[in-house]
């Protein structure tokens, strides 16, 4: 198979319902204080993992946890995935920083995410 490669999943988001409860819970777990602390997101940065706590689902409407596959290139790793037959949920975009995150469904409905950052 030919195509670009991914750097392994480093990222994981996690839908919240009460954001100041699950921050204190994955600071213990992870043993570390959110990097980012924000009222619409927290993240965490533990042993070359990205945690990030989204409230309410965040505006993909998470209802469960995406792990994001890091990849160089975004849209071609679209472009790869949906020829093999997954469906975008939510195409590149930017998050900040030059960081673009999608996500797509694939043929069992799990939510897959990419992202690359510049």
């Amino acid at each position: 198979m030919t195509g670009s490669s991914t750097q392994g999943i480093k990222t994981v988001l996690h839908p919240v319902s009460d954001l100041a409860a699950a921050k204190a819970v994955y600071a213990a777990l992870l043993g570390v204080p959110p990097q980012t602390d924000e009222s619409y997101y927290v993240g965490f940065e533990a042993e070359g993992q990205h945690i990030g706590l989204v409230p309410g689902g965040g505006p993909q409407g998470l209802t469960s946890p995406v792990a994001y596959w890091h990849v160089p290139d975004i849209e071609a790793k679209l472009a790869e995935v949906t020829a093999a037959g997954a469906t975008v949920k939510e195409p590149a975009h930017d998050v900040g920083g030059g960081r673009l995150v999608a996500t797509v469904i694939d043929p069992d409905g799990n939510v897959l995410g990419l992202l690359q950052d510049r």
